[in-house]
């Protein structure tokens, strides 16, 4: 097998690998130029170019992709409501309502965020009665771990 073609081949991996972690890591356009810069690499190695001129092909696609994709990058990032939180873990902070008590010990309650209802733990393991305002602090599995919110708590007695 001739060395170009053999670079050529290794090129190729190197863009399904960049292509696939990127379809794997949401949230992020970090490897779609460097997969793009491979593929490029590729081509130039296929039509018989050196291991040093399809690197050069490499970095300025994958330059070249990276400033072209800066103004999208950007944008994504802005409009993300809460870049610290993905899935379930956008919850964390939140304010949310007990809907059905929540028991002491590990007795789990329900608790309404949203429009959403979640099954829902203390992180102290103190009771919580029904309407009472809680914040979320953490999500483990399926259920979110609430704290008792005192000052939503106590809005919620002021004469209107």
């Amino acid at each position: 097998m001739e060395s170009s073609t053999l670079w050529a081949i290794l090129w190729l991996v190197a863009a399904a690998g960049f292509g696939f972690g990127e379809l794997a890591i949401t949230g992020t356009i970090f490897l779609l130029p460097l997969a793009v810069g491979a593929a490029g690499a590729a081509v130039a190695s296929f039509a018989g170019a050196s291991l040093l001129l399809s690197l050069l092909v490499f970095v300025v696609l994958s330059g070249g992709g990276f400033v072209l994709l800066k103004p999208l990058i950007t944008k994504l990032d802005i409009d993300l409501p809460n870049p610290k939180g993905f899935g379930a873990n956008r919850l964390v902070g939140h304010d949310a309502t007990v809907i059905r008590a929540i028991g002491t010990g590990d007795v789990s309650g329900q608790v309404k965020v949203g429009g959403e209802v979640w099954t829902a733990v203390t992180e102290d393991g103190t009771s919580l009665e029904a309407g009472a305002a809680v914040k979320i602090l953490e999500v483990i599995g399926n259920r979110v771990v609430v704290e008792p919110d005192f000052y939503n708590e106590s809005m919620r007695e002021l004469p209107k």
